[in-house]
């Protein structure tokens, strides 16, 4: 059974929770998808058959099962009147500290474009004082590479006058945008660039509604952010499948299709976590959740989604523009 307490002295009434399995089996299901994905991909690279995928869907299944469970077990005991201010403080603290973890995330991402992009391609290429005292790199120069970026081909392609790594390149696309051939209408960036600052103005609108007891207005402007956030998701499909069939840039197109697709493609991820957030605070909001001074749910999700978004604006300027 769960324990209310009450200390004397003055010290604050608190909630202490009864003892969960919940995190144990989240941490079982979590090991158990990344462990399966793991085995799945190496699975691919040996063409061979086994059990990899369906150890990640089991574990995406229990994970996806404990954290709902985990979830409603913390709004039914929140709804019930038993979180003291002191526990919904760490709540914010742990949301703060999520959210840092997550820019260190996506920092690490960013320092790797830098460094390829700025520092280790210009050497490959015998540029700068590391690059013309490298041996390799003297050699790749004299069989005519030259560094560039998007990157058109790897050393070894000019070596060995192997293809293009990006088939379309040069030729204008709307990936990149000083050959956008269709112009700036068209272009599938710029428009998932206004969709998001959008949604992050619609999710204010609706906070203010929550703020002032208007859940009409709330609950109107919720639902106006996620449909701006699926037709991000659904442009971005349509800019990938463009990326893989028109102009042939893929994960194994050299350092700039990996680069490209790891940030783009862990944003779009963390666009689908965001919207999945808000789309259940929606559904929430409908069964009578959330008042102006108890909304802590909401605003941890708007704030993720503000994070998405401000990270999106990152992409937008060093992955399409410079």
């Amino acid at each position: 059974m769960s324990t209310d307490t009450n200390n004397v002295d003055g010290y604050e009434h608190y909630y202490v929770p009864e003892q969960s399995a919940f995190p144990i089996l989240a941490s079982i299901g979590l090991f158990a998808l990344i462990f399966g994905l793991a085995t799945f991909f190496n699975e691919l690279q040996a063409e061979a058959t086994g059990a990899g995928r369906y150890i990640a869907i089991a574990g995406f299944a229990m994970l996806s099962a404990t954290l709902f469970a985990w979830f409603r077990q913390t709004v039914v005991e929140n709804m019930a009147g038993m979180n003291s201010v002191q526990l919904k403080r760490s709540y914010v603290w742990g949301m703060g500290w999520f959210i840092f973890s997550e820019v260190m995330f996506f920092a690490a991402f960013f320092g790797a474009l830098y460094y390829v992009r700025n520092l280790a391609g210009p050497w490959l290429g015998g540029e700068g004082e590391k690059g013309q005292y490298m041996e390799l790199a003297k050699m790749w120069v004299a069989s005519g590479y030259e560094y560039a970026w998007p990157p058109m081909t790897t050393p070894d392609e000019a070596v060995n006058g192997a293809k293009a790594l990006v088939q379309g390149a040069g030729e204008g696309n709307s990936m990149y945008p000083r050959d956008a051939h269709n112009g700036l209408a068209l272009w599938l960036p710029m428009w998932n660039t206004i969709l998001l600052l959008s949604s992050s103005v619609t999710v204010h609108i609706a906070h203010n509604g929550l703020k002032d007891g208007n859940r009409a207005k709330f609950q109107g402007w919720l639902f106006a952010t996620v449909v701006l956030a699926i037709a991000f998701l659904y442009l971005q499909y349509m800019e990938y499948h463009e990326a893989y069939v028109d102009l042939g840039l893929t994960l194994e197109s050299g350092i700039y299709g990996t680069t490209f697709f790891m940030l783009t493609g862990f944003h779009g991820f963390h666009v689908f976590l965001g919207m999945t957030m808000l789309l259940i605070m929606l559904l929430r909001s409908l069964k009578g959740h959330f008042s102006h001074d108890d909304c802590f749910g909401f605003e941890a999700a708007s704030w993720y989604w503000h994070f998405v978004d401000v990270v999106w604006v990152c992409l937008f300027f060093f992955v399409y523009i410079i």
